[in-house]
Formats: C-alpha cells, sequence, structure tokens
C-alpha cells in the first residue's frame, strides 16, 4: 500500500489549488451579459431595436448579465475582470478613452468606405485604395509617437490626437457627391495622423499607476473597452444613417413639384438626355435617385459632424489624468 503524502505535500498542493481557482460565475455572467449585448448590437438595426420581441429580450438579458456580473466581480477576491482597477483615475479615464477610440475608429472605418462605394459609386477595390494611404501613414508614425513619449508627457500626445482626430472628422463634413478621390484619401490620411497619438499613448497613461502584478488584469479590461466600443460605434452609425437618410429624403421630396420652377428646370434638363420625344417617367426616375444620393450624403456628413464633435469634447477630459513620467514604456498586449 502507497503511503500518505508528507504533510508539507499535503499544504503545498492545497495551496495550489487555492491559487488555480477560477471564478465560474464571472465567467457565466459576463458571457452572458457580453455575448446578448454584441447580439442587440448586431441585430437590432435590422429587427427595429425594442420593436422586435427577441431584441427585447436579449436586452433584457444583457442587462441581467452585465448587473450581476459587475455585482459578483466587485465582491470576487479574485475576480476574472478586476474592476477595482477603473478607481484609479488615470486607468478609468484611459479606458473610457479607448472605449471612446473604438466607437469613433470602427465606426469612421464603417462609414468612409460605405460612403465611397454608395454614394461615390466606387468599386470595393477603389474604396480600399481609397482609405489605405491612411493605413500606412498610421504605421509610419508610430516609431514617431514611440520617440516622443520618451520626451513628451503623454497627456499631451492623447490631447493632440483627439483634436486632430476631431478636425479630421469635422473636415469629413465637406464630402459631396462630386468629390475626387484625392479628397476622400487626404482625408482618410488626416484622420489616421490623429489616430497614431492615440493608442501607444493611452495604454502608457492606463498603466501609469498599475501595480505590476495587475499588468494582465488591466490589459484585459482595456482591450474589453475597445472592443465593446467597437461594437457600439458600428450600431450607432448605422442606426444613425438610416434615420437620418430617411429624415433628409423626405425633406428634399418636400420640394420635388411642380410648384418649384428649380425641379421643372431639373425634369427639362433630364428629359433631353434622354434625347427622346417621350421620355416617359426615366426622367423623374433619375431626379428621385440623385435626391437619394444627396439624402444619403446630408446622412455621412451629420454621423461626422456627431463623431468629431464626440471627440472634441473628450478633449479636456485627458487633463484630469495624474501626470506621467516621460520615457515610460507602455505595457500592453
Amino acid at each position: 500500500m502507497l503511503e500518505d503524502p508528507p504533510y508539507f505535500l499535503k499544504e503545498r498542493a492545497l495551496r495550489l489549488k487555492s491559487r488555480i481557482r477560477v471564478d465560474y460565475w464571472g465567467i457565466i455572467f459576463i458571457a452572458l451579459g457580453l455575448g446578448f449585448l454584441q447580439i442587440v448590437l448586431d441585430k437590432g438595426e435590422r429587427d427595429d431595436w425594442l420593436a422586435s420581441p427577441f431584441i427585447r429580450i436579449s436586452s433584457v438579458i444583457a442587462i441581467a448579465g452585465l448587473a450581476l456580473a459587475i455585482y459578483w466581480e466587485f465582491k470576487e477576491k479574485d475576480p476574472v475582470v478586476d474592476l477595482s482597477l477603473l478607481k484609479d483615475r488615470n486607468f478609468g479615464i484611459a479606458a473610457f478613452l479607448m472605449f471612446m477610440v473604438g466607437v469613433v475608429l470602427l465606426g469612421s472605418t464603417v462609414l468612409l468606405p460605405q460612403y465611397l462605394q454608395l454614394v461615390m459609386g466606387y468599386s470595393a477595390t477603389q474604396a480600399g485604395l481609397a482609405i489605405s494611404p491612411g493605413g500606412v501613414l498610421v504605421m509610419c508614425l508610430l516609431p514617431f509617437v514611440g520617440m516622443l513619449l520618451s520626451r513628451v508627457e503623454s497627456r499631451w500626445m492623447i490631447g493632440v490626437g483627439l483634436a486632430i482626430t476631431s478636425l479630421a472628422l469635422v473636415h469629413m463634413t465637406t464630402f459631396d457627391i462630386y468629390m475626387d478621390f484625392k479628397h476622400a484619401a487626404i482625408a482618410r490620411c488626416f484622420q489616421a495622423a490623429g489616430l497614431a497619438f492615440l493608442f501607444v499613448p493611452i495604454n502608457t497613461a492606463a498603466y501609469a499607476f498599475v501595480p505590476p502584478t495587475k499588468n494582465n488584469a488591466a490589459s484585459g479590461l482595456i482591450n474589453l473597452a475597445r472592443n465593446v466600443g467597437g461594437s457600439l460605434g458600428i450600431s450607432l452609425v448605422t442606426t444613425i444613417l438610416d434615420r437620418r437618410s430617411q429624415f433628409h429624403q423626405s425633406r428634399l421630396i418636400e420640394r420635388a413639384t411642380p410648384l418649384n420652377p428649380a425641379f421643372n428646370s431639373a425634369v427639362n434638363s433630364a428629359t433631353r438626355l434622354f434625347q427622346s420625344g417621350f421620355a416617359g417617367n426615366r426622367p423623374y426616375a433619375l431626379i428621385l435617385r440623385n435626391l437619394q444620393r444627396q439624402a444619403e450624403n446630408l446622412a455621412y456628413i451629420d454621423c461626422f459632424w456627431l463623431l468629431g464633435i464626440t471627440f472634441g469634447v473628450l478633449t479636456p477630459l485627458v487633463f484630469l489624468m495624474k501626470k506621467t513620467r516621460p520615457g515610460r514604456p507602455a505595457v500592453a498586449h
């Protein structure tokens, strides 16, 4: 028969078992909350949001799951998501800023290719070529930003990044259906220049006062904020586009009557384009299509205004952070 293991081995096994204790309830609550929140954000616009019973049920489950997850994680000794990190002022503000970067980055990344294809009539390849210089510019600027962090406080760099991105998005409100390829590419590069000053400085400011033993937990929370923000940003701009397109189209149609001399002139010009004595309803169809493009253009401009103003309002928030020492490396995963 095997003898019982020595006492110190039993004690070590018990310590090891307690050390690998898994927060199962936290994982379950977070999975329910975030999983159903993702369903609501992805399918909400297509199913008309709360008009759909499925979306209503999913929303209730998401809210309940997230509320239980927050309550459980705060009382748990070894939580799977350490929400107590948000008590640190720098980390809490940085997590919120990363959330908003996700909203604006993913939202604008969806908007620009859609605008170029649906409004401007670009092919997918042409739209990709228009926005690709922005990605190249970010890659070129990141080493420069890293060098600046050794000399400049991260708060100032975040403020510069927010201001540039805000101005770039406001600049995109000058888009119209007659702009050229160069205008779209430059606008994307303008926005990319601001985004390059955000990711590394925000991470640097976030980890400045986090204990090294909690770097992994902090990294998970920062990434979670960015991912949830991205999902929310895509859902937000999709909803705004749909609603504002309908609004602008209804307002433009109000002026498309025979009592409007400009409308009659447009009909006559469209009729001459068909070079036919009897053009039928084709001139009206052409005018309607142009009107719809104008309404879509105005809806995209509304979205750019919203995202640009949001980033501009966030800029003063940066200076609520505590000062950080230049040259401190960012810790991120």
